[in-house]
């Protein structure tokens, strides 16, 4: 059977092949225990968030100058400080702030920025520079580093149907798994089970070593991601969408036990060249609304000290709005960080620099990879430079 025809007739979610031979020791690893280990949770804005419109400058007559019809009105705005404050359609995470739960990082970037979205998520999820190119992502290369600098066994779940190049190393890889059971269940179908009993029948050399492999791995790790996971029924309500939906099945597998470090999520949306104000407003709503729901749950389960939320987004967008009411691609973003054991919560540094601008658009303050240095360091318990490729300073945020 040729490599095209067995993807064509596997009914399998395309997760189900990116389970790697790290999972299958899971078997063995008692259901009941659960995990002990720190947590990371990453949550992508795809589309180029506006980050002057998400934490919101009110204290800068410039933010206003230059957002004549787009900016929020300060008393519209959920005051934080006297510069900055949220979005009014994110006000679900202003009782996060206040319990010392939420720290936001401005001017987060890196040099000689690009303003595609393809080319600049890929810097973000590489964490290369701006002329380097890189074919494995930075959570990919966490799992790819010597385990004898990490304390935990470590692998990475995205709660999605495909992976993204950020969980993809040389050696290792995430998985992509949107739902435990239909994970399970592929693998239960009767084509896959079949080629599993008689492979010698159907596959040649050229499939056996990479196909009949990942069946196996795949076959034995769903079923412990299945089992495991259905040990918990999350008590906490959380808001009817698809990304709320996400939020919950993180924290399903978190307190369930699943033997998983890293969980990566998506929310999409975020290209406001028209109309910015509505579109925006819509899913910030829908990520805050998750996200407050999700971060009180864990603290009620008792998780919220083992858990780090960070969100960030491809780039930010330029200071001045646009004639159709929106704005263009841009640069330095804000980065969110959640969870019980944050060393500076509130406003991490200086609200962007409006009139020092580069064409425009914001200069950067913090590299982003300084971010990932400290989430490395001191969260995953890796030596940064493992991962990223050179030594970054980090930020001491935890």
């Amino acid at each position: 059977m040729k490599r095209r025809d067995f993807l064509r007739h596997t009914a399998l979610a395309s997760g189900a092949f990116m389970i790697p031979s790290f999972l299958k020791p899971f078997e063995a690893l008692a259901f009941d225990e659960l995990s002990g280990h720190k947590n990371l949770v990453i949550i992508q804005l795809s589309g180029g968030n506006d980050g002057l419109n998400t934490i919101v400058p009110y204290g800068n007559d410039i933010y206003y100058q230059k957002r004549r019809t787009i900016g929020i009105k300060p008393e519209q705005i959920v005051k934080l400080t006297d510069m900055q404050g949220l979005n009014p359609n994110m006000a679900a995470l202003k009782e996060l702030y206040d319990q010392g739960w939420m720290s936001v990082i401005n001017s987060v970037g890196y040099p000689n920025p690009d303003r595609s979205h393809f080319r600049s998520m890929d810097i973000w999820q590489t964490a290369s520079d701006s002329n380097q190119f890189l074919s494995t992502g930075w959570i990919g290369r966490y799992l790819d580093s010597n385990c004898q600098s990490c304390k935990y066994p470590y692998t990475a779940i995205e709660v999605d149907d495909t992976l993204s190049l950020a969980m993809k190393g040389v050696s290792k890889k995430g998985i992509a798994v949107q739902d435990a059971n239909k994970l399970f269940q592929n693998t239960r179908e009767p084509f896959f089970k079949d080629l599993l009993d008689n492979h010698d029948e159907h596959l040649n050399e050229d499939n056996l070593g990479y196909l009949y492999k990942t069946m196996i791995e795949t076959y034995s790790s769903a079923s412990y991601i299945q089992q495991t996971s259905k040990t918990y029924k999350v008590a906490a309500e959380y808001p009817q969408t698809p990304f709320a939906n996400e939020l919950k099945t993180v924290s399903k597998f978190i307190n369930s036990g699943l033997n998983t470090r890293v969980y990566y999520v998506s929310l999409s949306g975020f290209d406001t060249h028209v109309g910015q104000q509505n579109q925006q407003g819509r899913q910030l709503k829908i990520y805050s609304e998750g996200v407050a729901a999700f971060i009180k749950d864990l603290k009620q389960t008792g998780k919220l000290n083992d858990t780090l939320v960070m969100t960030f987004s491809e780039f930010g967008r330029r200071v001045e709005q646009n004639a159709s009411n929106g704005t263009d691609h841009g640069t330095a973003n804000n980065v969110l960080l959640f969870g019980g054991k944050l060393n500076k919560a509130g406003i991490f540094n200086n609200a962007p620099d409006l009139q020092n601008l580069d064409n425009g658009d914001l200069k950067y303050q913090v590299d982003f990879r300084d971010v990932y240095a400290t989430v490395l360091d001191k969260w995953l318990d890796v030596n940064n430079e493992q991962v990223l490729n050179k030594k970054f300073r980090g930020l001491g945020f935890v």
